[in-house]
C-alpha cells in the first residue's frame, strides 16, 4: 500500500498589527483551497500565523493578551477547521496559547496538527525560545519571546496521522540538531515547522546575508541526518518595518529541497512525498540501531538541572511574570 501524500507549504506574507484574525484566517483558507486544488491533503502554515509577530514590542495587560488564543478552535479560527473538513485537508497551525490553570496563567508558543476530520491529533509547545526577557533600547526591534512564553512542557512528541508518524517544532527549534534527533529517534517520518525569522540579526549583523542559507541549512541537515521529510513554512515580507525571510520549502529525507516558494507574500508550494522513502536513510547510513553510539554522547545532556534552575531564576525575576495577571 502506497504511503504517498501530496503536501503543501502555505507561506503567509506580512500581517499588520491591527489586522483582525478573521482576515488572517480568510487568507489561510484561500491558501488551503489553492493547495487543495493542486491535490494537497496536508497544509503547513507558519508560526504565530494568526497575528503579527508581537514579541517585537514591549506589551502588557490586555494589549498583550489580545494576541493569544484561549481556546482552539475559537470563534475566529473555527472557519479554518470547517474549511479543512469541507476540503478533506489536514493542517499544521502555529499560534500563541494562553491557559488558566489552578489560578496560574501560562503562555506558550504552540503548534497543533488538525486532521482532515477537523480533530486535533497533535500539539507541540516551543522548547528553544530565542530572544530576551527585558526591553533593550539599543535594538531596532525587540525579540521578547523569553518574556512572553514559557519553555515548552511537552518535549518533542510524535503522533500518528495521515498514514504516518508525524512530529512538529517551531522556528528556532530548527537550528538545534537535538530537535530533529529526538523526533527521529521517536520515528517521525514527517516534521512540520513554521517560522518568523528576521532578515536582520542584531547581535551579528554581519550574518544578515546568511539568514536564508542558515534557514535551509538547518532544515536540510535535520531531514538528511534523521531520514525524515521536513516542511518549513515562513511568515515573510516586511511586517511592521521588520523584514522576514521567506524560503518556505519541502525537503526530502535526502536533504534535497523538492519544492519552495518564490516570493515573500501569500504563496503555496506543493509536492508529492512518499513516507516510505525515509527507509533509504534509516536502513543505511543513518541506521540508528546499527551505527549510533549513544554511550559517547553524554555531554549533550550534561547541565540539564542547572539550565532548568537558571531558567526558573530568570522567570522569577522577570517583571512580566511576577506581575498580577
Amino acid at each position: 500500500m502506497s504511503r504517498s501524500i501530496v503536501v503543501a507549504t502555505a507561506q503567509l506574507g506580512p500581517i499588520a498589527r491591527d489586522e483582525p484574525r478573521a482576515s488572517a484566517v480568510a487568507r489561510m483558507i484561500a491558501l488551503m483551497e489553492t493547495a487543495h486544488s493542486r491535490g494537497a491533503r496536508l497544509v503547513v502554515f507558519p508560526e504565530l500565523a494568526l497575528t503579527t509577530f508581537f514579541p517585537r514590542w514591549l506589551l502588557e495587560g490586555d494589549e498583550l493578551d489580545a494576541f493569544y488564543e484561549t481556546e482552539m478552535p475559537g470563534p475566529d479560527t473555527a472557519p479554518l477547521f470547517e474549511a479543512a473538513k469541507r476540503l478533506g485537508v489536514g493542517f499544521y497551525l502555529g499560534y500563541a496559547e494562553l491557559l488558566h490553570e489552578g489560578g496560574t496563567t501560562r503562555r506558550f508558543n504552540t503548534s497543533i496538527f488538525v486532521t482532515p476530520e477537523g480533530e486535533i491529533a497533535g500539539r507541540y509547545r516551543k522548547v528553544h525560545l530565542p530572544g530576551h526577557y527585558n526591553h533593550e533600547d539599543w535594538r531596532r526591534f525587540q525579540h521578547l519571546e523569553k518574556r512572553y512564553f514559557e519553555h515548552g512542557d511537552l518535549g518533542f512528541p510524535v503522533f500518528e496521522a495521515m498514514g504516518g508518524t508525524l512530529g512538529m517544532c517551531l522556528c528556532n527549534d530548527r537550528r538545534w540538531p537535538e530537535t530533529f534527533r529526538v523526533l527521529g529517534l521517536r520515528g517521525a517520518e514527517l516534521i512540520m515547522l513554521g517560522y518568523n525569522t528576521p532578515q536582520h540579526y542584531p547581535q551579528a549583523p554581519e550574518h544578515d546575508h546568511l539568514q536564508d542559507f542558515h534557514n535551509h541549512l538547518s532544515m536540510q541537515h535535520g531531514a538528511y541526518a534523521n531520514g525524515a521529510w521536513v516542511i518549513g513554512t515562513a511568515k515573510a515580507g516586511r511586517e511592521e518595518g521588520c523584514d522576514l525571510i521567506a524560503g518556505s520549502c519541502i525537503i526530502a529525507p535526502t536533504g534535497e529541497i523538492i519544492a519552495r516558494t518564490q516570493g515573500v507574500g501569500d504563496e503555496v508550494a506543493v509536492a508529492e512525498i512518499d513516507l516510505d522513502r525515509c527507509r533509504e536513510l534509516r536502513e543505511n547510513v543513518f541506521n540508528f540501531a546499527l551505527h549510533r553510539e549513544p554511550g559517547d554522547y553524554g555531554p549533550i545532556c550534561e547541565g540539564a538541572e542547572a539550565r532548568a534552575e537558571e531558567r526558573a531564576e530568570i522567570t522569577r525575576n522577570s517583571r512580566f511574570t511576577a506581575s498580577a495577571d
